[in-house]
């Protein structure tokens, strides 16, 4: 079996194409013929060290394939079944194991690797507009990297609940996929406060949905209305520093929160309803998911440098 495999930590280069025994699966788990793995931030994080694994590791945790074999205690999960999973330790792999709990089947009309490109950003979408803030008919949302992952499917999302988006982007093309999710206005970064108060007649946005960390944070709170929310859900520039919980107040009660999808798919219930809600936009045409580049595994390397290079819209897939 063909895995990408890290010794070390360390950049891009660290990626490696190894051949693996075959894992098994053991008790409440499942063996699944990986058909594409999503590329994601969090992996470059695991690459790096800067979130511990042990070593050697097969990176990846998101995927979607057939069900090849089902360890003991696991019912109802039929061999050539087409399921997807949004963490499944080691899915840079043609085959992985993946805890049966962590399984969501995928409809009629969906295929694996849209399945694959939707699932770990799309259940992230789903919670932040849904639960975070949930947007209603008339909110207006700043959404930061309006044409990433996670972006251009936030910004369908808010649509489809009756929202409004004013979207960050860094080039013209960029500026193009977000309008065409639905965003009503697109600027360069450093233009989202004055236009947030612009759109908003001075008062601000009712929400920043902010992936970038700390690039964009303070002027992501000049942006927002009194009691808006502030919604730090990713750090691709880097962590927010420490600041003055004061700035909250001053800026006029401010809400601000750092929410994580395990808190928002706390049991399998939950995590079901959300992945068969966002599914099923996608099997109705209601929600397009944007595949941004596909890698052989031995280009892992590649995709990780692209995604961090911000060279990328829409979602990036190894396919094994």
């Amino acid at each position: 079996m063909r895995a990408v495999q890290i010794t070390a930590t360390g950049g891009p280069e660290v990626l490696t194409v190894a051949d693996l025994p075959e894992p098994e699966p053991g008790p409440g788990q499942v063996l699944v013929a990986v058909e594409a793995a999503g590329v994601n931030y969090v992996d470059t994080y695991r690459r790096s060290g800067a979130y511990p694994l042990d070593l050697p590791a097969v990176l990846g945790g998101e995927g979607a394939g057939r069900v090849v074999r089902a360890g003991e205690g696991v019912r109802g999960v039929e061999p050539g079944l087409l399921v997807a999973w949004k963490e499944g330790p080691g899915s840079y792999a043609e085959r992985v194991v993946v805890d049966a709990d962590e399984l969501v089947p995928v409809p009629d009309g969906v295929d694996a690797r849209t399945a694959a490109a939707v699932l770990l950003q799309g259940l992230t979408a789903h919670y932040l507009a849904t639960d975070t803030h949930r947007v209603t008919d008339g909110t207006w949302a700043l959404v930061h990297a309006a044409a990433g992952g996670v972006g251009l499917l936030l910004t369908q999302l808010v649509r489809l609940r009756g929202g409004r988006v004013l979207a960050t982007t860094s080039t013209p093309q960029k500026a193009e996929l977000a309008r065409a999710a639905g965003a009503e206005e697109v600027v360069g970064y450093a233009d989202a406060a004055r236009r947030a108060r612009e759109l908003t007649a001075g008062r601000g946005v009712d929400v920043v949905y902010d992936g970038v960390g700390a690039d964009t944070f303070d002027d992501s709170l000049s942006a927002l209305r009194p009691r808006g929310t502030m919604v730090v859900y990713g750090a691709s520039s880097g962590p927010v520093p420490p600041f003055d919980v004061q700035r909250l107040n001053a800026a006029g009660s401010l809400f601000l929160t750092r929410p994580t999808l395990a808190s928002y798919a706390q049991d399998r219930a939950e995590l079901l309803a959300r992945a068969g809600e966002l599914l099923g936009w996608v099997a109705e045409g209601r929600l397009d998911v944007r595949v941004g580049g596909t890698y052989p595994l031995e280009r892992a390397r590649e995709a990780h440098e692209d995604l961090q290079g911000r060279r990328t819209t829409g979602k990036l897939l190894l396919l094994p």
